[in-house]
């Protein structure tokens, strides 16, 4: 693979870099939706009614998957920094989609979770992952751009498949829907990731970028790297002690509480105060779709201002559109608290990926992000089974939605000082955590 992978890079008439991109567009479209709360959002009511699981049930699931994720990320990063993104992507699309054509099968709630749980874990960690850092390692100064463009593919495929979902579920059945998806699956994410989804540009003799000279350089301030010599590499040794680091993981925990917490419920939230679910599920696709702006409005901003600022700014829109559909009751206020919750967690997303990277560099960042992809997970699988209690134990979702949104604007604002480490924090071996200028 390596071999048709270096004529491909140095055929081709244009940078290599935006086949990754595409093939990890192609995934984040397909495969990553497919297990997402956005998409499973649609199967809470039909399924639970029909074999009559509770919401927590039915939740904890979701979160138990995110649990297994929070193991394996580990594990999976350091994979990624030595073999590239390709067969951890290709492997991962197909367990996802056969496990969403098995789901169309299952009939007790012990069989959800045995088919369940892989597929979930498979989107929460090595697709995430896979899909970022392969982005991530073959640009720099276009980083942003590349970045956003993936996630509007994903924002794209997480606006459609809740839609097809429900259509399909309609006509033929909740089973049909699952079969479906997980055969489109299979289908277009698994292949072309294996073959062409190469490590890093300079293991085919190319240059971050395609070589492009930047006029611009990173600032003593603490603004982004522009080329690979602007780059602090760290390892994951040195970054344990950079303070920055553990604020990003407490960030993406409660940003992540918010974004599954939320999104999963959004739908039952409307249909138990009786808005008809081929009504309600708009608030999901809305959640979905609003995304794919964020993702370039926040891409834009990081390009801008510091990623610190960005990273509050997002936290707080996501923390506005849990407290809105908290006392949403009508289907138009629940759409605008869907909108501001997708638009926030499209900047969470979009500012994760980025941040990581631009931070600690590139040499080590599969090992890097999957310590902050664990938090990410951590906190998706906290809010989904904790909504889920609440609704069983109270009868309404208010008080779960309000307590995520206070608790993450909390934390947005606590972000302001998760400044960017500089060379010296990369070359302590011993002291306290240092986070550098700016």
């Amino acid at each position: 693979m390596r071999e048709l992978q270096t004529r491909l890079g140095r055929a081709t008439p244009f940078y290599y870099g935006w086949i990754i991109l595409g093939l990890s567009g192609v995934a984040s479209y397909s495969a990553r939706p497919l297990m997402s709360v956005a998409v499973l959002t649609v199967f809470v009511v039909p399924m639970s009614e029909q074999f009559g699981w509770t919401r927590a049930e039915f939740a904890g699931a979701v979160s138990l998957g995110g649990v297994f994720a929070a193991v394996i990320s580990p594990l999976v990063g350091p994979v990624l920094d030595r073999y590239g993104s390709g067969m951890v992507v290709g492997i991962s699309s197909a367990i996802a989609g056969l496990a969403a054509v098995a789901l169309g099968a299952v009939s007790q709630i012990w069989m959800f979770y045995v088919v369940y749980v892989p597929g979930r874990a498979m989107f929460a960690s090595p697709l995430e992952l896979g899909t970022s850092v392969a982005v991530s390692n073959w640009f720099i100064r276009r980083r942003p751009f590349a970045l956003a463009l993936n996630h509007v593919t994903q924002g794209s495929g997480l606006a459609v498949m809740p839609l097809a979902a429900q259509a399909i579920t309609g006509a033929w059945g909740w089973e049909t829907a699952w079969y479906s998806l997980g055969v489109w699956t299979i289908a277009v994410g698994v292949v072309p990731a294996i073959l062409l989804m190469a490590r890093r540009p300079e293991d085919l003799g190319l240059e971050p970028d395609g070589g492009e000279d930047s006029t611009r350089r990173a600032s003593a301030s603490g603004r982004r790297p522009q080329t690979a010599s602007d780059e602090i590499n760290f390892t994951l040794r040195q970054v344990m002690r950079v303070r920055s680091f553990w604020l990003m993981m407490l960030f993406a925990f409660a940003g992540f509480i918010v974004q599954a917490g939320v999104s999963l419920h959004q739908v039952p939230h409307f249909v138990d105060q009786g808005v008809p679910p081929s009504v309600a599920v708009w608030t999901a696709s809305t959640f979905a779709i609003s995304q794919v702006p964020a993702s370039v409005f926040f891409s834009a901003m990081a390009q801008k201002t510091h990623a610190r600022f960005v990273m509050t700014a997002s936290g707080l829109v996501v923390a506005a559109g849990a407290i809105t559909t908290a006392f949403a009751s009508e289907i138009a206020v629940g759409v605008l608290g869907a909108f501001f919750l997708g638009f926030g967690v499209g900047g969470l997303h979009i500012i994760a990926r980025l941040t990581w990277a631009d931070y600690f560099g590139r040499l080590h960042l599969g090992s890097i992000r999957a310590w902050g992809l664990a938090a990410q997970v951590g906190g998706q699988a906290l809010g989904p089974t904790a909504a889920g209690l609440a609704v069983d134990r109270f009868g309404t979702y208010e008080g779960a939605f309000l307590a995520f949104g206070v608790n993450l604007a909390v934390v947005s604002l606590l972000m302001l000082t998760a400044t960017r480490p500089g060379h010296e924090a990369a070359g302590q071996d011993q002291g306290n955590p240092s986070t550098g200028s700016g």
